[in-house]
């Protein structure tokens, strides 16, 4: 009897594993099947897809040579910006260089204008000597100009003074402006404070060899002047003082 029972133990227990070897075998049958299902059916939306975009006009390869033209394009692109700034960096450099060089130039200038003005005085100062002898000293009057200013009514007075003789040092004194017309029919004279915006009564010179004096009037309304009289003072006694009269001529403009 003990034998016999321990037969028909291994005999259930032979029985009892074969079922399970086959259910194992079926799982892993139905997990294949299964992802071989989905692969087919990606790739079958992945071919509807292409074939889609085939009916709808895209080229794939159309598109990849489309890029690659672009890419090329950009490429060129940015090389062509590179080289502008590159260009914009010299340019402003050499902006740089020549608004320096302007500046030296217009200083230069500057000075040259400066040195012409000093040659110029004591040119006219020489031409004063030789024309009036070594031994005279005094004043003179060189010219008058008259032109147009800037305000209404406005002109302004170009007197040039020039100095003869010996010039052992500065001189100083006075010029004072009168201007003679008509105003409503009648004759007028007009002194400087009464056309001068300043209301200045007199004009203070001091030079050695010549100066420039630039003297702004405006013409009360209704006055026509004929002419211009100068006085001019000098502050040493051995120097007489100098009056002309000059007509009232204004220049054109240029």
């Amino acid at each position: 009897m003990p034998l016999r029972i321990g037969a028909l133990a291994d005999l259930l227990r032979k029985k009892d594993g074969t079922p399970q070897v086959v259910h194992q075998r079926t799982r892993r049958w139905r997990v294949a099947v299964l992802a071989a299902t989905l692969l087919i059916g990606l790739f079958a939306l992945y071919v509807v897809y292409e074939f889609g975009r085939y009916n709808a006009g895209y080229d794939r390869q159309a598109v990849a040579q489309r890029r690659t033209e672009l890419e090329v394009k950009i490429e060129h692109l940015e090389k062509e910006n590179r080289e502008m700034r590159t260009k914009l960096a010299e340019l402003d450099t050499f902006r740089v260089g020549r608004a320096n060089e302007q500046a030296e130039v217009a200083r230069a200038m500057g000075e040259l204008q400066a040195q012409v003005a000093r040659e110029a005085q004591e040119l006219a100062f020489y031409r004063g000597v030789v024309a009036q002898g070594a031994a005279s000293i005094g004043l003179k009057i060189e010219k008058l100009r008259i032109s147009q200013g800037t305000r209404p009514g406005g002109f302004i007075l170009h007197l040039s003074l020039l100095r003869s003789g010996r010039a052992d040092g500065e001189i100083s004194g006075t010029v004072q402006f009168s201007l003679d017309g008509t105003l409503a029919g009648a004759a007028r004279s007009l002194d400087l404070d009464a056309v001068s915006p300043q209301k200045a009564h007199e004009v203070r010179y001091s030079f050695r060899y010549y100066q420039n004096i630039d003297q702004e009037v405006v013409l009360p309304p209704g006055f026509k002047p004929e002419q211009v009289s100068v006085e001019v003072s000098s502050g040493k006694k051995d120097i007489a003082p100098l009056s002309q009269t000059f007509l009232w001529t204004v220049e054109s403009a240029p």
